[in-house]
């Protein structure tokens, strides 16, 4: 990972931070979001440390040669050792694959260490000692400090969790209705914030009921009354919000709250004031505010939700009824899917809807050329045009076994790939259940700059 991990780092980005390491910004980092880097846990403190043993490492950038790096093992250890401004060393081998020549040589770090990454156990890699604090704290005083501190923690710990549960069951049994973390907002309360749900409050509405805009505390938000066709009593729909709530990711729209008595069943979302990007792109005045960069930009992020609604959240999502009515636009037009936990509340039974064949119909033509909105032919890439149709009518193909993943799916938007399959025909109906979730094989990738080779479709 060159420098911090971000989501460009490698083909499926996996960022995890080094022992002795945590995330520099734990907010970010559990959202998706790298970019923060790491930081030590605790700071260096002159020479009295230890080295951490990392095994299967790609030696990182901008090391320093120790005498000429021809040195043993044990040499190129003290000689870091004894530096006190050395955060890093290793007995590496710089030869090629081929070569038969030994090029084990002694490196050596100074400062921030830059692009260290796991590659494995195998050819190339080497064994990084990695300076920590406190990993030879030798002296008996301090190990005695040590352990005097582990014994007021735990005693500490135990007397908070004690008091943590004494506090939840004097909370159930004096005020068993408010038992939720989740901030559940009486029908009065929605009713007064929506003006008793106005029509001159409608934002939206789909297929699981009107959408309102209201002020809630101060805060605008918008307010989904859903529709009277879930099963699920109160305590389900509670249970099932909660859970749906603990989904926090930037390319999704946080849910704040919710409403149950006895038929109504309300969600409070965040207000997004671009509203949906249906109400942009189909809007001729409007959807010249969406160039192709900014297109692009959506494409991407669109994507990024779904793959951690996928495969990275606490949850296996399928979102079952994404469109671009249900992408919202924040106030500087980046996107957030909306309705992802929909199919968990309400089960399948909407209608399946018509997927436009259009756009397999000229792929197969040969006249993807001509899909381009006209609006940005003169200022999109092609390239990257063509790399998004192709990739989506992977997506859509009628066996979700050749459908690709997610994470595979954003790694070709990200880095492009002159490697794609021709796509098979779409699946026109969507058939499959709630639970079922998509395994498909990974595309194959390069990360060469966003071109594309046109394939005909078969």
């Amino acid at each position: 990972m060159y420098g911090y991990c971000d989501e460009t780092s490698v083909p499926v980005p996996t960022c995890k931070y080094l022992h002795g390491f945590e995330p520099a910004n734990t907010v970010e980092w559990t959202g998706g979001k790298f970019s923060a880097g790491c930081q030590r846990t605790e700071p260096l403190r002159g020479c009295n440390n230890g080295f951490l043993a990392l095994t299967g490492m790609k030696s990182p950038d901008k090391y320093s040669l120790i005498g000429g790096g021809r040195s043993t093992f044990e040499e190129c250890a003290t000689e870091c050792n004894r530096n006190c401004s050395c955060v890093a060393y290793s007995h590496a081998n710089l030869s090629s694959s081929g070569s038969k020549r030994n090029m084990t040589r002694c490196l050596v770090w100074f400062g921030e260490l830059v692009d260290t990454g796991k590659i494995g156990e195998e050819l190339g890699s080497d064994t990084l000692y990695l300076r920590l604090a406190g990993l030879n704290a030798t002296s008996g005083k301090r190990r005695k400090s040590n352990a005097v501190k582990i014994v007021l923690a735990l005693l500490g710990s135990s007397v908070i969790v004690l008091i943590c549960i004494w506090l939840a069951w004097f909370k159930f049994k004096v005020h068993p209705e408010h038992n939720h973390e989740f901030p559940f907002v009486t029908f009065e309360e929605i009713a007064r914030a929506t003006h008793n749900f106005s029509e001159t409050c409608v934002i939206g509405q789909g297929g699981f009921g009107k959408v309102f805009k209201g002020l809630l505390g101060g805060q605008e938000v918008a307010v989904k009354r859903l529709s009277r066709d879930s099963k699920q009593g109160t305590k389900e729909f509670k249970n099932e919000v909660i859970l749906i709530a603990k989904l926090q990711h930037r390319n999704l729209v946080q849910l704040l709250g919710c409403c149950s008595e006895g038929d109504e069943k309300l969600l409070i979302y965040e207000y997004l004031a671009n509203k949906s990007l249906d109400a942009t792109l189909f809007d001729d005045s409007r959807k010249m505010l969406l160039d192709w960069e900014t297109r692009f930009s959506i494409i991407k992020g669109v994507a990024r939700g779904l793959l951690y609604l996928h495969q990275d959240s606490r949850l296996t999502i399928i979102h079952r009824d994404l469109k671009v009515g249900n992408v919202l636009l924040d106030a500087e037009m980046k996107p957030k899917i909306a309705d992802f936990g929909m199919a968990r509340i309400f089960g399948d039974n909407q209608q399946n809807a018509n997927t436009q064949r259009v756009s397999w119909n000229m792929w197969k033509e040969g006249e993807t050329e001509k899909l381009p909105d006209s609006s940005i032919m003169n200022t999109c890439s092609l390239d990257e045009v063509l790399l998004c149709i192709h990739v989506a009518l992977l997506c859509v193909q009628d066996n979700p076994d050749d459908r690709p993943l997610m994470s595979s799916v954003v790694f070709v938007l990200e880095n492009g790939s002159t490697t794609l399959p021709a796509p098979d025909r779409p699946a026109y109906f969507v058939r499959r259940s709630v639970e079922a979730v998509p395994i498909g094989d990974e595309i194959q990738t390069s990360v060469n700059s966003v071109t594309l080779t046109e394939i005909e479709g078969r």
